[in-house]
């Protein structure tokens, strides 16, 4: 009786993804009432010598070119297919075909995941346009979901990204995301920003309406003469936030999407 050819049957037979801890409890109760010597030191197995067995199943199965391989998700582990195999799989399920997400919706997606939580305004700060479609596409397909509100005016949605969506990608853990360190920390546009700027334009604007603020006769142009209005200039804005406003995270969604195929 071998450990590994113990540990890939559990693996193997579980319904859901099982994890160290899981398994070590199962070889323990199975261990009671045989008499092989081995299996009396397993009455006793510690979840680290399960964690290392583990190890060298995935190892022994990666260098055996077998079409499965051990993936250990946020719930634990179980057998994904290696990508390699996809079209042959696809040709015996295609009722199984995963429906593709739109840029926009992976886009969305990206900002959740790396985000998180985040209000929907914020998204659309960093987008330019409205993503309430997006959001309910992913809250429907199991992706994303509201994780309460935040402690901002009105008490706006939070959302975050779900467990299906770690088991959907292949990752354990958010750090896992292709760059995830950087990509936490990049400072983008949010919705406050946006309201400022819209508060401190607005008082140029009414002096702009004033009639007693109308130029004096002296003060007046020929028809042919160009005027640049008051604080604008023909050069070039470099400003922070337009910089800010350029980053593309849809490269972000790409990465995503082929870190998907690399786990399939």
């Amino acid at each position: 009786m071998d450990l590994l050819n113990i540990i890939e049957a559990l693996i193997f037979a579980a319904p859901e993804p099982v994890t160290s801890a899981e398994i070590a409890k199962a070889v323990r109760r199975g261990a009671v009432g045989h008499d092989l010597p081995e299996t009396r030191e397993w009455e006793n197995i510690s979840e680290k010598k399960v964690a290392t067995a583990i190890a060298e199943l995935g190892e022994a199965l990666a260098n055996s070119g077998r079409p499965v391989e051990l993936q250990e998700g946020v719930n634990g582990w179980r057998f994904v297919t290696r990508s390699d195999y996809a079209d042959w799989i696809r040709a015996l399920l295609p009722e199984m075909r995963p429906e593709r997400l739109s840029a926009a919706v992976l886009e969305t997606l990206a900002l959740i995941a790396y985000r998180q939580p985040i209000t929907k305004a914020d998204i659309e700060a960093v987008r330019g346009v409205s993503v309430d479609s997006p959001i309910q596409k992913l809250i429907d397909r199991g992706l994303a979901r509201v994780a309460g509100r935040a402690d901002l005016p009105g008490r706006p949605m939070l959302y975050e990204t779900t467990e299906g969506f770690m088991e959907h990608f292949g990752v354990k853990d958010l750090d896992d995301l292709p760059n995830s360190e950087e990509l936490r920390t990049v400072k983008l546009p949010t919705a406050e920003e946006e309201d400022t700027k819209e508060e401190e334009a607005a008082p140029e604007d009414a002096v702009a309406d004033d009639p007693a603020t109308e130029a004096s006769p002296s003060e007046e142009t020929s028809d042919n003469e160009e005027v640049t209005p008051s604080g604008e200039s023909d050069a070039p804005d470099n400003s922070e936030d337009d910089e800010e406003e350029d980053i593309d995270f849809s490269s972000i969604a790409d990465e995503i999407r082929e870190s998907k195929a690399d786990n399939s």
